[in-house]
């Protein structure tokens, strides 16, 4: 089902918008229904500074590990029991 969604803006600004949208080959429905699912991906998943910042943050720890042959090992002979 479609809605219609009312935004209230100044001429000067539904203008600007409009050259956005020509300029990309668009009319200005389709321009600003991109520009809000874009939007909301971005906001979903995060900003890309905030999970670099994670995955550094996560790299400076040094936790201790085994070899991988023998951390399946161990994995399969917990099965076993």
């Amino acid at each position: 089902m479609s809605m219609r969604l009312q935004v209230v803006m100044d001429e000067a600004e539904v203008e600007a918008y409009r050259r956005l949208a020509a300029r990309d080959g668009l009319t200005l429905s389709e321009w600003v229904r991109q520009k809000l699912r874009h939007a909301e991906r971005d906001e979903a998943s995060g900003s890309a500074d905030r999970k670099l910042a994670a995955i550094r943050a996560a790299a400076r720890n040094d936790f201790p590990t085994a070899d991988i042959d023998r951390m399946l090992r161990e994995i399969e002979s917990g099965y076993r029991t």
